[in-house]
C-alpha cells in the first residue's frame, strides 16, 4: 500500500502543529505543563506559586527576512524582540535566551559579530541574559531563538478566558510593519532598475524611505510590549485573554475566538493606524486597513477585558477596537456605515 503524501500547504502551519501534537502522544501533555502546545508559549509550574514560560522561534533567510535590506544588527534585534513578544503574550517577564545559528558561507565573521551586536542590544533592552546556543553550517542564514520567562502562576494569561460582553483592546497602532516591508520592497525594486542590467524605468511610486522612519523602524526593529506587561503588573490589571500580533489582527482575533469559544466583532473605524502608515498606503496605492488587519509583525498585544477594568490604566495605554460576542456570531468586522461582514483569518502564512 502506498504511503500517504499530504502536502503541508493543504493543512497549513496550524494544522501541521496539531498533527504533530497528536503524534507526540502523552509527551505533549506532561503533568508539569500548565499550558501545553497551542498558545504563544508553553507554561510549566516551577513551585512556590511561580510559573516558567518557554517559547522558540525560527527565522529563515528568504522566508522571514531579506538580507538585501535588513541590516544584520537590526535583524538580531528583531529575532529577540519577536520571541520576547511571545513571553509578553503570556503576561510574563523574560529572563533567559539561547540562540542557535545556521551560518552560510557568505556570512563573514564580521557579519556574525554585527548580528550578535543587535542580539545583545535587544537582550539588554528586555533584561535578558543570553545563556548560550549552537552554531552550524547552513545553505542560508537560519536563526533559532528560545526565550524563557517567569511570572506568578495566577498572573499568567492565555488565549482562552474571555466571555461575551467584554471589549477587545490593542496596545498600539497596527499595520506599520507591513507598510515598512512594502516600502523596503519597493525601494529594492527601484534600486534594481537603476543598476546596470535594470530597465532604468522610473517608478512614480518609488518611495523616499527617509520620509517614513516609523514604518521602516517598526519592520526592521520592532518593539515587544514588555512596557505594557510591566504597567499591567504595576496597576494590578490582568487581561482575560491575550495574544501578540505577529500574523495580523484578523488572524489573532480568530485564535482568541477559537481558544475562548466566543465570537469577536472588530470595529474597522477604531483600528489605530499611524499617520505615516496611512501616507505609505496612499503612495503605494494600498489600503492601510488591510495592512492593519492582515499585515502582521506589529508585535502589539491584543487583549480582552471587562470595560470597567480599564479604569486603572492610562487612556493612552490601549485602544478599544471591538467587542466579544456570542460564538455563533463568529469573527466579523463592523464597517463605519454599520454593515457587518465576516472577517477572514488570513495573515502571514508559511506554507
Amino acid at each position: 500500500m502506498d504511503t500517504p503524501f499530504t502536502p503541508i500547504s493543504e493543512i497549513g502551519e496550524f494544522g501541521l502543529i496539531e498533527r504533530l501534537r497528536q503524534s507526540l502522544g502523552d509527551a505533549a501533555h506532561a503533568n508539569r505543563l500548565a499550558v501545553p502546545i497551542g498558545d504563544d508559549a508553553a507554561v510549566a509550574a516551577i513551585g512556590n506559586g511561580r510559573a516558567q514560560v518557554l517559547t522558540t522561534d525560527l527565522f529563515v533567510e528568504g522566508v522571514h527576512f531579506d538580507r538585501t535590506f535588513a541590516p544584520l544588527r537590526a535583524l538580531g534585534w528583531k529575532c529577540i524582540a519577536a520571541s520576547v513578544s511571545d513571553v509578553c503574550a503570556m503576561n510574563a517577564e523574560p529572563t533567559l535566551a539561547t540562540v542557535a545559528l545556521g551560518v552560510p558561507n557568505n556570512l563573514s565573521v564580521e557579519n556574525a559579530e554585527t548580528l550578535y551586536t543587535g542580539i545583545g542590544q535587544a537582550c539588554e533592552r528586555y533584561g535578558l541574559a543570553l545563556a548560550g546556543g549552537d552554531i552550524t553550517a547552513s545553505a542560508r542564514l537560519v536563526i533559532s531563538v528560545t526565550v524563557l520567562g517567569e511570572a506568578d502562576a495566577e498572573r499568567v494569561v492565555t488565549r482562552a478566558g474571555t466571555v461575551p460582553g467584554e471589549v477587545v483592546c490593542i496596545t498600539g497602532d497596527v499595520g506599520a510593519s507591513a507598510a515598512g516591508l512594502q516600502l523596503l520592497l519597493k525601494g529594492k525594486e527601484a534600486l534594481a532598475k537603476e543598476t546596470p542590467g535594470g530597465d532604468g524605468a522610473a517608478d512614480r511610486r518609488a518611495p523616499e524611505l527617509a520620509d517614513f522612519p516609523v514604518p521602516i523602524e517598526r519592520h526592521l526593529m520592532p518593539q515587544a510590549r514588555l512596557d505594557r506587561v510591566r504597567l499591567w503588573h504595576e496597576t494590578g490589571f490582568r487581561p482575560t485573554s491575550l495574544i501578540d500580533v505577529s500574523d495580523g489582527v484578523a488572524s489573532e482575533a480568530h485564535h482568541l475566538s477559537v481558544a475562548s469559544t466566543v465570537g469577536i466583532t472588530l470595529e474597522a473605524g477604531m483600528l489605530p493606524v499611524h499617520r505615516q502608515t496611512m501616507a505609505a498606503a496612499e503612495l503605494l496605492e494600498e489600503r492601510a486597513e488591510a495592512w492593519a488587519l492582515y499585515g502582521g509583525e506589529d508585535y502589539e498585544l491584543l487583549f480582552t477585558t471587562p470595560k470597567d477594568a480599564l479604569s486603572v490604566l492610562p487612556e493612552d495605554a490601549y485602544a478599544i477596537i471591538g467587542e466579544v460576542v456570542e460564538p455563533e456570531e463568529g469573527v466579523s468586522l463592523r464597517m463605519p456605515d454599520g454593515n457587518v461582514i465576516p472577517l477572514d483569518p488570513r495573515g502571514f502564512t508559511h506554507f
